[in-house]
């Protein structure tokens, strides 16, 4: 009898364990599944390195706080500069991720030496051609005003896309020979615009876009686009990029509705 009735207690209290165990371990494999689960939705952090032509210099700030909406965990280190010298940096085996040249030719040359992902590769926007001079200028009113400016502003043809389709307005226009002995050049479109605003020269020739970013200067004259090769914007993924997903995926941003509103604020004309 003695013993009988101990043992119950004992069974009892053993059964009692065993559950509160059972439930302890299935509280734990429900909380590391969660946090598996959690681990899966958040994506790592990545910085993608974006060399992009000097007039995408504003733009770029703001596509890079539209595109972190959706995509927090992506943050953007940004190479600036003329188109030439940003396609000879990545030949000479500079690290990035995207580039978005001014100028077709520039990214024609980094596709022929293999160095970009071909089927990334897109036209992004168009752009204008201008002449800026200052605001206080009345005597120059229009590409023929220029043989009277003392000296006249363009970027680096052999580096610079503004300077070449500058230089190619110029000769369609039957001023260049003329208007040679004149030209200072910039190393970029965005230097060419702090000569006119500064006044060092009388006019320069940029883009529409830089134009429209200064209170310093006005346009006295637009170039048609007969004057020039189209003012295409192409962008893609460069093939030692070690983010090739990131980087596909801002590529195909640059496409989107929000992207393009922000494109077109700037003044950009978005590629149909």
């Amino acid at each position: 009898m003695y013993k009988f009735i101990s043992a119950a207690p004992k069974c009892l209290i053993f059964g009692l364990m065993m559950v509160f165990l059972a439930v302890g371990i299935c509280g734990c494999g429900s909380q590391s599944a969660d946090t598996i689960v959690d681990n899966q939705q958040t994506p790592e952090p990545v910085t993608l390195l974006l060399s992009a032509a000097a007039s995408l210099t504003d733009v770029m700030a703001d596509l890079e706080k539209v595109y972190q909406e959706e995509h927090p965990h992506v943050s953007f280190e940004l190479n600036l500069g003329s188109s030439g010298s940003l396609q000879q940096q990545i030949e000479q085996g500079a690290p990035a991720d995207v580039f978005i040249s001014a100028a077709k030719d520039k990214m024609d040359g980094l596709e022929e030496k293999d160095l970009i992902v071909k089927e990334t590769r897109k036209d992004i926007v168009k752009n204008t051609m201008v002449l800026v001079v200052a605001q206080d200028n009345e005597d120059i009113k229009s590409f023929e005003d220029l043989e009277k400016a003392g000296v006249i502003a363009i970027g680096e043809p052999d580096s610079v896309p503004a300077g070449k389709y500058a230089v190619q307005t110029l000769t369609s226009l039957n001023l260049l020979d003329r208007l040679s002995s004149k030209m200072v050049y910039g190393k970029d479109v965005r230097q060419v615009l702090a000569y006119v605003e500064s006044g060092d020269v009388d006019a320069g020739l940029v883009y529409q876009t830089d134009a429209k970013i200064s209170e310093q200067v006005k346009v006295v004259d637009v170039a048609d686009e007969s004057l020039h090769s189209p003012l295409l914007y192409p962008a893609a993924v460069i093939k030692s990029s070690r983010n090739q997903e990131e980087a596909q995926a801002f590529v195909d941003f640059l496409s989107t509705d929000p992207a393009s509103a922000v494109f077109e604020k700037y003044g950009f004309t978005i590629v149909e």
